[in-house]
């Protein structure tokens, strides 16, 4: 009969990543006091990955706590073009997961506590392709609109958030699933999927009760 042997519990955390924290945490800091943010709050996370140009972060407001993880990128161009120059606001709390894009030509709000999980992509414009004589990379950005992801809202992993014309918003407290695409608004306490995304659930205020499928989306972190 064999007999299974139990292994301690670690009692410490391992070195190599207490060493990768500590080198994060210098680097935030170095970021937030030399990178010229429009506006830029405390105790920032931000991973040497992330990929965050110097040049663009005066149109970047950054609030307080906030967790940017490895090899995202925050990108936004053609600042001249807005009135206050800020093209990406993020409030509060929110953390911006792995590999996560975010690129604004017009304007990006995610409002405090929004969390938004790897790979997901968040953009406001799209690229040009109509003009069958060119490269798509030779045809520019198209005008987009405007995003706003309201507070406390989850993105879930390898969504997409894209606005091709207009204001899209996401109301507080939504849950947009794993994989979908969405490129209009919902409204707040929303359960969102598919491509193209749909609404599969919504909280009731009035009755206090959901409204819709009971089938929980798969939502990863």
């Amino acid at each position: 009969m064999s007999h299974s042997v139990r292994k301690p519990r670690a009692r410490f955390e391992d070195p190599l990543n207490v060493c990768s924290r500590a080198i994060t945490k210098v680097y935030s800091v170095w970021v937030s006091v030399t990178y010229p943010f429009a506006c830029t709050g405390s105790n920032l996370f931000i991973h040497p990955t992330a990929v965050l140009s110097r040049r663009i972060a005066p149109g970047i407001k950054l609030g307080s706590s906030i967790i940017v993880r490895n090899n995202a990128w925050i990108n936004t161009f053609d600042l001249d073009e807005s009135d206050d120059g800020v093209k990406i606001i993020i409030d509060d709390h929110c953390v911006i997961n792995g590999q996560c894009v975010i690129s604004a030509k017009n304007k990006i709000h995610l409002e405090q506590h929004v969390m938004v999980s790897a790979c997901a992509l968040i953009m406001d414009h799209n690229h040009a392709y109509e003009d069958i004589g060119l490269p798509i990379q030779a045809q520019g950005l198209t005008p987009g609109g405007t995003i706003r992801i309201e507070q406390g809202c989850w993105i879930g992993h390898g969504a997409a958030i894209v606005c091709g014309q207009g204001e899209l918003v996401l109301g507080r407290n939504s849950v947009v699933a794993a994989n979908a695409l969405v490129t209009r608004s919902f409204p707040p306490y929303s359960v969102i999927v598919g491509n193209p995304a749909r609404l599969a659930r919504q909280f009731d205020p009035e009755s206090g009760i959901w409204v819709g499928g009971a089938t929980r989306p798969v939502v990863s972190s």
